[in-house]
């Protein structure tokens, strides 16, 4: 375990909570998930840092006794994809995301195999609308394409999905009770919304159906990251 570093701690609705370590270095996520005291146990690597310190942090996160989030967003040619997915669940991460692609998603079921890696297929991204949409040559609007990729997924054996919480009430109908549907572009009232264009409240996330609430910046960037994550915490608590 790293010098300095809680173990981890049950609070109220943590679980639920996946802190995203989008920094540039090793040193820099240790700091953080320092600061947070123990308080988060789930944390996602995403491209930025998976460049940085790559599969050994991911190995390092585990020893610690944290769950992991691995967000690759994988898109290649099938048997690319199959091989890079078994060496993610030889690590014993936790999830991974893929390109929400019927021969991609194909590719990563075979690549888990028997492994406890929970797949997700990343729909759209929070960050895109109908404009973006339309630039990418898509005629349909954004809660469309959605649909169509999560109903792929599920075909495919997926385990659950990424999407926007503005969208995890209809996409909780059409996957279903069983599916992992994990939320980006949250934020509490009155939070920054950045670069994301379809956010929603931890708690309204939580009521529509969301399993789990990706945080970023909000925890992040805060002053104190333990207080802020704490507050979201409480505010899962009080979703009815």
């Amino acid at each position: 375990m790293t010098p300095g570093t809680k173990a981890p701690v049950h609070t109220p609705g943590s679980d639920r909570l996946i802190v995203a370590l989008d920094v540039e270095t090793a040193t820099e996520a240790r700091v953080l998930i320092t600061a947070l005291g123990g308080a988060a146990s789930f944390y996602k690597v995403g491209l930025e840092l998976y460049a940085a310190a790559g599969m050994d942090f991911v190995r390092e996160l585990k020893a610690q006794g944290h769950r992991v989030f691995v967000d690759l967003k994988l898109y290649d040619i099938g048997e690319t994809v199959k091989r890079a997915v078994a060496q993610v669940a030889k690590v014993g991460a936790d999830f991974l995301t893929v390109h929400g692609s019927r021969a991609v998603m194909a590719a990563a079921v075979a690549g888990r195999a028997e492994s406890p890696l929970k797949l997700l297929a990343v729909t759209v991204l929070t960050s895109f609308d109908e404009n973006d949409l339309r630039q990418m040559g898509y005629s349909c609007d954004v809660a469309s394409l959605v649909e169509l990729r999560v109903r792929n997924a599920m075909d495919a054996g997926i385990d659950g999905v990424v999407c926007s919480p503005l969208e995890v009430g209809r996409v909780r109908e059409i996957a279903g009770p069983r599916a992992k549907l994990v939320t980006p572009g949250v934020r509490s009232a009155g939070a920054s919304a950045g670069d994301q264009k379809r956010v929603a409240t931890p708690a309204d996330a939580i009521a529509n159906g969301a399993d789990y609430l990706v945080i970023g910046r909000q925890v992040t960037r805060s002053s104190d990251p333990r207080a802020e994550f704490l507050k979201i915490c409480n505010e899962i608590q009080a979703a009815p």
